[in-house]
């Protein structure tokens, strides 16, 4: 079993920016070989995914459309920790973001094929 917990979330303005991190804790597979993602969810709305990051070839990543550019994933091996670096912030970004692990060396953007997931950390972009 693996333990996500994510921080970093708050209030920003609109133009800011914002770090989140998830750290990961738990038994079983070393924490470098999983995919690890983020998702988010708008209130009234579907989860959607954001970003993700693998582990094999030194970690490709994937973004989605509406933050590529914007948003930055990454991975800390060492810490067991993903972060997700979040600039040029939009009311549209205004969220609970969550993190997720999947046993595997790929990302995928299906939130069904998460094998872990956090409790989320609240995003509120202001205008």
């Amino acid at each position: 079993q693996v333990q996500l917990v994510e921080s970093g979330g708050g209030l920003v303005q609109a133009g800011g920016s914002l770090r989140l991190s998830c750290a990961a804790s738990g038994p079983g597979r070393a924490f470098s070989t999983y995919a690890m993602h983020w998702f988010r969810q708008a209130p009234g709305k579907e989860r959607e995914f954001v970003a993700a990051i693998s582990w094999l070839g030194g970690g490709s990543t994937g973004y989605a459309d509406s933050v590529k550019g914007r948003f930055t994933v990454s991975r800390d091996n060492a810490r067991n920790t993903v972060y997700l670096q979040m600039t040029s912030l939009k009311p549209e970004d205004t969220a609970v973001y969550f993190c997720a692990a999947r046993r595997s060396s790929n990302y995928t953007p299906q939130s069904d094929a998460m094998d872990y997931w956090g409790k989320g950390t609240l995003v509120t972009v202001s205008s």
